[in-house]
C-alpha cells in the first residue's frame, strides 16, 4: 500500500453526488491515500470534499486536505494549486474527474442552446485544460508528474445523443495527448481514461431522477449492455486505472487512452 508514497496528488472531483454508490473522484482521492500520497481533495462542494477526506482520515497514516474550487473559473483552480504547494511543496499528480452530461441539461442538436454548449465545456473541457495549465509550470521545474483526465467511453461510442458531452471528452483525449508530448522532454506524463457505464450516482442515480424510471430499472439497462460479465462496475474500477496510471509502474506510458469499459468498446471496433 505503498505505490504512491511521497507523492502529492490534486483530486478535482473529490467530492460525491448523493447516492448509494460511490463515484469516480471519490474513490481515487481515497485510494491515492490509502497507497501513501497526500491528497487534496478539491471539489465545488466543499462539504462532499470534506467528507471525502474524513473517510480516509480512519487511517493514521492519511495525510489529506480538501478545498472548495470551481472548475469553470480559473482562479479558483490555480487557488487550490496554490493551497497544495503552501501545504506540500509540490505537485505530483493532477487528476481532473469533473464533468456533467444530463445533469448539465446537455440535449441532443435539435435542442441544443449556446448557453448550454458553453456550460458543459466550461466544466467538462475548459476546466481539464485550465488546471493542466496551472500544474505545468510546477511539474516543469520538478521535471517530473502526472496528469490524469477521465474523459469517457462516449468519446468514441456513437449512442449517446448528447453533443456537448460527447464532443468535450473527445476533447479532453485531444488535450490530453497534447499535453503529452508537449512535456515529454521534462519527465511528464499524461493519460486519460475512458470510463464506461460505471454504476455511480451521477451515472444512474442522476438519470433515474430525471426520467421517473426505478434506480434498479436504470443499473439493470446498463449492465445489459456490458460485454463483460460477473462484475458490478464502480467507481473503484476508475480509481484501480487512476492509480496505477498515477504510479511508478506506468512510468513508460503516456499520451494514452485507457477504457475502463468491461469491453463496450470492444464491439464498435
Amino acid at each position: 500500500m505503498t505505490r504512491l508514497q511521497d507523492k502529492v496528488a490534486i483530486v478535482i472531483g473529490a467530492g460525491q453526488s448523493p447516492g448509494p454508490t460511490i463515484g469516480n473522484g471519490r474513490a481515487t482521492a481515497l485510494r491515492f491515500l490509502q497507497e501513501g500520497a497526500a491528497v487534496m481533495a478539491v471539489d465545488r462542494n466543499a462539504d462532499a470534499a470534506r467528507e471525502t477526506v474524513e473517510m480516509a482520515n480512519d487511517s493514521a497514516r492519511a495525510d489529506g486536505a480538501y478545498f472548495a474550487a470551481d472548475v469553470t473559473d480559473a482562479k479558483s483552480l490555480r487557488a487550490a494549486v496554490d493551497e497544495t504547494m503552501r501545504r506540500w511543496g509540490r505537485v505530483d499528480i493532477l487528476h481532473y474527474n469533473v464533468g456533467v452530461n444530463v445533469l448539465g441539461n446537455d440535449q441532443p442538436l435539435e435542442s441544443l442552446t449556446e448557453d448550454i454548449f458553453d456550460s458543459v465545456n466550461a466544466i467538462n473541457l475548459r476546466g481539464a485544460i485550465m488546471a493542466a495549465q496551472a500544474v505545468e509550470p510546477i511539474m516543469r521545474a520538478q521535471r517530473s508528474g502526472v496528469v490524469v483526465n477521465v474523459s469517457s467511453m462516449s468519446a468514441i461510442e456513437t449512442t449517446t445523443p448528447y453533443v456537448t458531452y460527447r464532443t468535450s471528452k473527445a476533447g479532453m483525449i485531444a488535450f490530453s495527448q497534447q499535453f503529452a508530448v508537449r512535456n515529454a522532454e521534462y519527465g511528464i506524463r499524461c493519460n486519460a481514461i475512458l470510463p464506461g457505464r460505471i454504476e455511480t450516482a451521477v451515472a444512474v442515480d442522476a438519470r433515474a431522477e430525471r426520467s421517473g424510471r426505478s434506480r434498479e430499472e436504470i443499473a439493470s439497462e446498463r449492465a445489459a449492455r456490458i460485454p463483460l460479465a460477473g462484475h458490478t462496475p464502480t467507481g473503484w474500477d476508475i480509481a484501480n486505472a487512476a492509480l496505477f496510471l498515477a504510479s511508478d509502474e506506468a512510468a513508460f506510458i503516456t499520451g494514452v487512452s485507457l477504457p475502463v469499459d468491461g469491453g463496450s468498446l470492444v464491439t464498435i471496433g
